[in-house]
């Protein structure tokens, strides 16, 4: 087991000068490892509240709150010329997105390198040890990092998400290349570039919420306003929802209808701080909801009406077996390999051409490559003569 490079002493900075100082050593840095900490545990609105940097010499934590955007950082993080290591990109790339509007250019992504060798351990814990032997300290992963000030016991478990990034990047690109798999992990890791939140109609918020689709409409309609009396404490104690309610809670209360404080109070998980001070305001949400004449009440849009493609469900268990199989051979997981609704998609298109396999969208250039000819015999079955297969669904309106 190699070791990773000796580990530096991280620097914490809370000020703009040091902030620029600390950039102003970097030189020509061409690869950083970057981490962010965010409070959606705690906050409504999540936002960056710490950021780890570390190059091949140097480990920073720096505080956003005192300082504001950091913007020799973006220049870096937005610059082709340095590579980004992260490890699971998504979230922070959306933070990074949504609080200073940096999009991250050339990224290297830790742990889809790893799923992409076939590692079923790639949590960056378990990497860390496997390679190195090194072990990371988990009694922070639900910390709080909106308090100030931070700890140093916290600080030094913040600098551990970067600190042997860079070395674990070296070794997971090398066996990539081995086995020759690192241009799907390059393809991957430019589909990350552009990763942000879309914006959502936040009056649709509840027909979202698991187990929405299992209410009649009156109850939707009670759900609807306890869920945005619930949105409005939550935004005004800046304070995540489930702390202020629970979703089961939700939908007892639009299932039961509770009219008093005493019927309230008899649904398991409502706290008794919110039964104190705020129930005369949920059960004025109740009312609200029951209040709303039968013709408004909610409903959630019809579905198209299909016609069902009666093999469909066959074509894409005709692909799963060739994708189960390569899988198998490849030693990786058949979900990494291509997910389901890419099967899907493909099953869609019913391609007879390996050209017309490549024209899906869905699908990922390497995935075309290394499966496309096996899926075209697969559903040469399904195919019937002269007759062109050029739906977009498998299903039609009828």
């Amino acid at each position: 087991m190699a070791s990773a490079r000796s580990s530096h002493r991280p620097l914490y900075l809370d000020t703009s000068t040091d902030v620029d100082h600390f950039f102003g050593t970097l030189g020509e840095a061409r690869a950083i490892a970057l981490d962010t900490e965010g409070a959606s545990f705690h906050r409504y609105v999540d936002r960056i509240y710490l950021l780890q940097l570390s190059t091949r010499t140097k480990t920073a934590v720096i505080d956003p709150l005192p300082i504001g955007v950091p913007e020799l950082l973006g220049k870096l993080l937005e610059s082709r010329e340095v590579e980004v290591v992260f490890h699971d990109a998504d979230y922070d790339l959306r933070l990074l997105q949504q609080d200073y509007g940096w999009q991250v250019r050339n990224i290297f992504d830790t742990r889809i390198a790893a799923q992409l060798l076939g590692l079923r351990a790639f949590g960056l814990a378990a990497l860390l040890e496997r390679y190195f032997g090194v072990k990371l300290d988990k009694k922070h992963q639900r910390a709080d990092w909106s308090m100030r000030p931070l700890t140093q016991d916290m600080l030094d478990y913040a600098a551990q998400d970067t600190m042997y990034l860079l070395d674990l990047r070296d070794r997971l690109r090398d066996e990539l290349d081995r086995a020759g798999r690192l241009p799907w992990a390059e393809e991957e890791f430019a589909l990350l570039e552009g990763t942000r939140w879309e914006a959502e109609d936040p009056a649709a918020t509840f027909m979202r919420l698991k187990g929405a689709r299992d209410l009649s409409r009156r109850e939707l309609a009670l759900l609807r306003e306890v869920q945005q009396w619930r949105e409005g404490v939550a935004s005004a104690m800046d304070r995540s929802t489930f702390r202020v309610l629970g979703n089961e809670q939700l939908f007892e209360i639009a299932r039961r209808q509770p009219k008093t404080k005493d019927e309230l109070a008899r649904i398991k998980g409502v706290p008794r701080s919110l039964l104190e001070n705020r129930a005369h305001e949920l059960l004025a949400a109740v009312q609200r909801g029951l209040a709303v004449p039968e013709a408004e009440l909610p409903r959630f849009p019809r579905a198209p009406r299909w016609e069902r493609d009666p093999d469909f469900d066959a074509r894409v268990s005709a692909l799963k077996t060739v994708r189960d199989a390569h899988a198998q051979r490849l030693e990786l997981d058949p979900g990494v390999l291509c997910a389901r609704d890419r099967l899907e998609a493909v099953a869609r298109r019913n391609p007879a051409s390996p050209a017309d396999i490549a024209s899906i969208p869905e699908l990922r250039r390497w995935q075309a490559e290394l499966l496309g000819a096996d899926f075209v015999k697969a559903l040469a079955p399904f195919r019937k003569k002269g007759k062109a297969v050029d739906e977009a669904s498998p299903y039609k309106d009828a």
